[in-house]
């Protein structure tokens, strides 16, 4: 069968692009190349470059490509953009998910992975965050996370499709340094450019209350995210009755602080010690998924540590940044 990969041109959509085809998958991406490359993409992968919102567009490629399944990855994903420009975002990822389902239910599509995130339970008061954790978005953006897994939901019983959506929790690292993140909008690249520039990383409140004061989160390595969609994907091809919303987190709390120690050792800019900032707003002190249901519904379990993560992150970043080695 064909999977069609909305966003597969970029980060984490290059990502599952890469596992799909090694095992074995035939794919075809849908991509803007807004955020996305097509260097990112194996040989013999077809590129079709366009929106999700471009009904007809949408509807050409399932036809020509024969699309039996999709895995939507594409949309906009900044949390303080969205704060500035909420219709943007309810269009691109609201609205671009409502034209895509509509186009795959009139196609016969019966295959429908989301990805969702981690950010439509907002800032939840316990130890490990479940799957029936409440929601509680923060952000318009995930307030469209959230819409978007009642649309799935809702298209696939309507529809008979098998569906899945997926809770990333902070994701970090890279297959190969041409697949890192070229965005600077998480906490490794953040804290990577800082240090390049001869800048202290910063951290934004240590009074918290966590073991040292930072907040804590849960960090996930990219690789383990595209796995998961490949164990996904082949459970909605075994199971058409599936309706599976699910965490992708490795269920180990790790500090922002701990995280910078390791960064700065391991990009070898010990010297340069991290300056405490005051608190962002709305940062939850803790946030750490349970990865229970996954593992019970897809046998699935991540692979990689923080070391690995921060080791293959820092040179996707010395490729993209030569200029800056020490």
């Amino acid at each position: 069968m064909t999977w069609m990969i909305t966003g597969g041109a970029g980060y984490i959509g290059s990502h599952v692009v890469k596992a799909l085809t090694e095992c074995g998958e035939r794919v075809v991406v849908l991509d803007d190349l807004s955020t996305g490359d097509p260097a990112r993409l194996p040989a013999g992968v077809p590129l079709e470059r366009g929106s999700v919102l471009d009904r007809e567009l949408v509807d050409r490629v399932l036809r020509d490509h024969a699309v039996q399944g999709i895995v939507h990855v594409a949309a906009k994903k900044q949390v303080g953009e969205s704060v500035e420009r909420p219709l943007h975002y309810y269009k691109e990822n609201v609205t671009g998910l409502q034209t895509l389902l509509e186009a795959a239910a009139e196609a016969g599509v019966r295959r429908f992975l989301f990805s969702s995130s981690a950010a439509v339970y907002g800032m939840p008061d316990v130890d490990l965050v479940t799957e029936q954790t409440e929601c509680a978005p923060m952000s318009p953006y995930g307030e469209t996370k959230l819409a978007g897994e009642w649309l799935v939901r809702g298209a696939g019983r309507a529809h008979g499709m098998a569906t899945a959506s997926l809770r990333y929790f902070n994701v970090a690292g890279a297959a190969s340094p041409e697949l890192g993140d070229p965005g600077i909008f998480n906490l490794v690249p953040m804290v990577f450019e800082r240090l390049d520039q001869g800048r202290s990383p910063l951290i934004f409140g240590n009074d918290y209350p966590t073991p040292d004061g930072t907040c804590v989160r849960d960090y996930i390595h990219v690789e383990d995210i595209a796995s998961a969609h490949v164990a996904a994907a082949r459970r909605l091809v075994e199971d058409p009755s599936a309706e599976l919303v699910l965490n992708i987190g490795r269920g180990e709390g790790v500090s922002v602080a701990e995280m910078v120690d390791l960064i700065r050792e391991v990009s070898g800019h010990t010297a340069t010690e991290a300056e405490i900032a005051p608190r962002r707003p709305g940062d939850p002190a803790r946030v750490v998924a349970s990865a229970e249901l996954i593992r019970k519904e897809l046998g699935w379990s991540a692979r990689y540590d923080v070391r690995q993560m921060v080791e293959s992150a820092w040179q996707g970043w010395r490729l993209r940044h030569p200029g800056q080695e020490r």
